[in-house]
């Protein structure tokens, strides 16, 4: 009986070698000295083959994207177990997002090698911190592979297109979902709810000594200890691991055709972005910014290196990132008032000691005129002002629900895909409001990402008392999705549904008057109402303009009376205090 129990394990330890050499876990990267990055069909061939060896390793399809393939979610868990329910008890999940554009491929390439070192025992399997990652995420970009569009990129020497099937940049589609890929992220990241999340890039902008910099969601904005604990011990403590592993790293170099030492600040990432969208949900997020002009095999062993000093900072900090998430859900969930809006706080700021290169404006044998110059042979290191503290510019108080007239189902929609409870009304009821009407607003001239985008909105605000019908929605505020309410509900805010187009209807008057009819009944109107009629004549004294403009004085009084629609610049999204 012994014998033939022995002779069993030899059985299935010698099978799992020989499926082992079956598959050749050298990544394409590797195979091409990090010169190449894996096409789609090999990095999701390289997951299926590492999961079916590998028993921690899960692979499942999820959603659809604009390219018409699911999106793929690997789950690494020592313990074997894959539902994102248990595992969250005692674990914390680590949410890795790459080729969001696919052209900055180094975390496909990284991510890969990360997961097989781990499994295959050239790095300790974490205890404490199950890895998650979305291989691609914009696969109709990477799907359209070309050597050319990024040029101001140093390899590969093939990558994915930016824009998605649809030529959208998915990491400005975050709140307004335009695509399915966008949806599909929403239904992955409810799903895992990620304690920590990366999105790996590659960056833009200044010339410098960095292989690579990073980009951690604003510390001000995520707020209170959560945002205190980002700043002042994951994000130095990240710094710290890769200097002793000799990888320097400095926050994400945020300029434009202008040299980096006179000084720069922190980038805002508003809602619109990956790590702003985690943040609704008080998730640590942090992107991967690599340097393009560095060769593509030190950009890629690079993010391997800073995803494995994350891994580490996770492992140590498991319960202290546990706690402050929690009370940081239930800070939210008791806070009276809400910041939306904010600006650098120019009364604070860091200093880093910068490792750049000497530029210089010289003329250009191209246009003739000036343009900027760096010079690798003289690299330096020089202090720099960082400005990385926020304040907030708009705060509002907390409504105790919002009402939503079911007519608005695109938002409806939204809201149920990122996991807000809602309450449909089962008859008739009458409400107490608080009701906001539009009153100024800026919009781009241009097209941004499929929109005409709103900026710089103002309302004023009424208290009324308004009939709802059966089957609109009350959504009370005190729940988990708080923060996502107010961020789209609020017209004011930066990434609001208002800002992004979904109420647009609202801003056109769909009924007029024909002066000639007008005119009469106009008339009748001011003789009726004294009160009106001094206000109209006050008006055309004090405003030359105003009093040249025959319309303009029928349409002041029209838009006075009961004749003009209610439903004009009234946001249809109501607050009940």
């Amino acid at each position: 009986m012994k014998l033939s129990t022995s002779v069993f394990i030899i059985f299935l330890l010698l099978n799992t070698l020989h499926t082992q050499s079956q598959n050749d876990f050298t990544t394409h990267f590797e195979k091409s000295n990090g010169l190449e990055t894996a096409t789609y069909a090999e990095v999701i061939q390289f997951y299926n083959n590492l999961a079916s060896t590998y028993p921690q390793i899960d692979i499942q399809t999820i959603g659809e994207t604009d390219s018409g393939k699911p999106l793929h979610l690997v789950t690494l868990n020592p313990d074997k177990v894959f539902e994102f329910s248990k595992i969250r008890t005692n674990k914390r999940i680590l949410l890795v997002n790459n080729g969001i554009h696919p052209g900055e491929s180094d975390g496909i390439d990284a991510t890969m090698m990360l997961y097989r070192d781990i499994v295959q025992g050239k790095i300790s399997m974490p205890k404490h911190t199950v890895l998650v990652t979305i291989p691609i995420y914009n696969i109709g970009g990477s799907l359209n592979r070309n050597a050319t569009t990024r040029t101001n990129q140093n390899g590969p020497l093939e990558y994915g297109f930016r824009g998605n099937a649809r030529n959208y940049d998915l990491n400005r589609d975050f709140i307004k979902s335009d695509t399915k890929n966008a949806k599909t992220f929403a239904e992955i990241f409810h799903k895992v709810q990620p304690d920590v999340f990366i999105d790996n890039h590659v960056s833009n902008g200044a010339d410098y000594q960095y292989t690579l910099t990073h980009l951690f969601t604003q510390h001000n904005k995520l707020g209170g200890n959560l945002g205190t604990y980002l700043h002042t011990k994951m994000m130095p403590e990240l710094e710290q691991s890769l200097a002793k592993k000799e990888w320097d790293i400095t926050p994400y170099v945020n300029v434009f055709n202008q040299v980096p030492e006179i000084g720069f600040s922190q980038f805002i990432d508003h809602p619109r972005y990956s790590t702003g969208y985690t943040t609704l949900f008080n998730t640590l997020g942090m992107m991967v910014e690599t340097h393009m002009l560095k060769p593509y095999k030190p950009r890629v062993e690079g993010t391997y290196e800073l995803m494995k000093s994350m891994i580490s900072i996770i492992e140590k900090d498991y319960k202290t990132i546990k706690t402050l998430r929690e009370d940081a859900n239930n800070s939210f969930l008791n806070a009276k008032t809400y910041s939306l809006g904010w600006t650098i706080d120019t009364t604070k700021s860091s200093t880093l000691q910068f490792k750049g290169f000497e530029g210089e404006y010289k003329t250009s044998d191209v246009t003739g005129l000036k343009r900027l110059k760096y010079d690798r042979t003289q690299p330096f290191t020089k202090p720099v002002t960082y400005q990385n503290y926020f304040k907030p510019t708009v705060e509002i108080t907390i409504p105790e629900a919002y009402i939503i007239p079911q007519g608005w189902y695109t938002i409806i929609e939204l809201l149920k895909l990122n996991q807000v409870k809602m309450i449909p009304l089962e008859t008739d009821k009458t409400f107490t409001v608080e009701s906001y009407h539009i009153t100024d607003f800026k919009t781009k001239s241009s097209p941004y990402e499929g929109h005409y985008l709103h900026s710089n909105t103002t309302t004023e605000s009424t208290t009324q008392q308004i009939t709802f019908r059966a089957g609109d929605f009350y959504i009370e505020t005190r729940q988990p999705a708080i923060r996502y309410l107010l961020e789209t509900l609020e017209p004011q805010a930066v990434d609001s549904f208002f800002n992004w187009n979904f109420f647009d209807t609202i801003l056109q008057q769909k009924e007029g008057f024909s002066p000639y009819v007008w005119e009469d009944l106009a008339l009748a109107l001011l003789n009726k109402n004294p009160k009106l009629k001094q206000e109209f004549e006050a008006k055309k004294a004090s405003d030359q303009e105003f009093k040249s403009n025959w319309y303009a004085q029928l349409d002041w009084i029209h838009k006075h009376s009961d004749n003009y629609e209610k439903a004009h610049m009234l946001y249809p999204v109501f607050r009940v205090k």
